[in-house]
């Protein structure tokens, strides 16, 4: 039988390096948190540990894998993980997610047979590929920040239109500013993008500044 400490140490590691990662994730406001990386971390590290230590007794009696428990973790982790991928529209969210649940499952596991080198291993991994390649990734590979400028009719739509044309081109738009001129029947806005790197800026500019009611657009420094 596992001794009580050696019980205790294994569940607050789990806990610690599922919420590590959870804590990333929380940042970035996905659906599976801190807290449900800390939940399933010490639950596959808790699932172990009576897999291999609760039947240690019965093995006179009867044969069994101290492993078949413990597989279950790693099916049952999918429906979790299908909770937190989302459609919309043609892209899909959530599978950085899902699969970051699925690796904190298997650190639990990890941490729950005592293997604690290769669960801080794993963690110390996971939480460098979500942090620095996705930084890595956001100013390399897929987005490029830009703060968009416009003058425009203060009128019902006018938002709309704009966010139309930026959505035409896959631009995300971050923050929103909007300002009504003294004049009252016009409003300057300030938008936060992230723009594909294989948009044109320039291109972009001369669609929004087709749009009627823009009277002026350009990019902040």
């Amino acid at each position: 039988m596992i001794p009580q400490t050696e019980m205790v140490l294994r569940l607050v590691l789990a806990v610690l390096f599922g919420g590590l990662i959870g804590l990333e994730r929380e940042s970035h406001k996905r659906p599976a948190g801190f807290r449900t990386h800390i939940l399933v971390c010490v639950g596959s590290a808790l699932v172990m540990m009576i897999s291999q230590y609760a039947f240690v007794g019965f093995t006179r009696v009867i044969q069994y894998d101290p492993g078949r428990i413990a597989a279950q973790v790693v099916s049952g982790i999918g429906f979790l993980g299908a909770g937190t991928i989302l459609r919309e529209g043609a892209t899909i969210k959530g599978l950085t997610t899902a699969a970051s649940l699925w690796v904190v499952a298997g650190i639990g596991l990890a941490v729950g047979t005592g293997f604690y080198l290769a669960g801080a291993m794993t963690t110390g991994i996971v939480v460098v590929v979500l942090i620095a390649l996705d930084r890595f990734e956001r100013r390399f590979i897929y987005t490029k920040r830009d703060t968009l400028f416009v003058q425009m009719q203060d009128r019902p739509g006018q938002l709309g239109a704009i966010a139309t044309v930026l959505g035409k081109y896959g631009v995300s738009i971050k923050d929103v500013e909007m300002e009504t001129l003294e004049a009252g029947h016009e409003a300057s806005l300030h938008l936060a993008l992230e723009v594909p790197f294989s948009v044109r800026k320039d291109r972009l500019l001369d669609e929004i500044a087709e749009v009627e009611g823009v009277y002026r657009v350009g990019y902040e420094e």
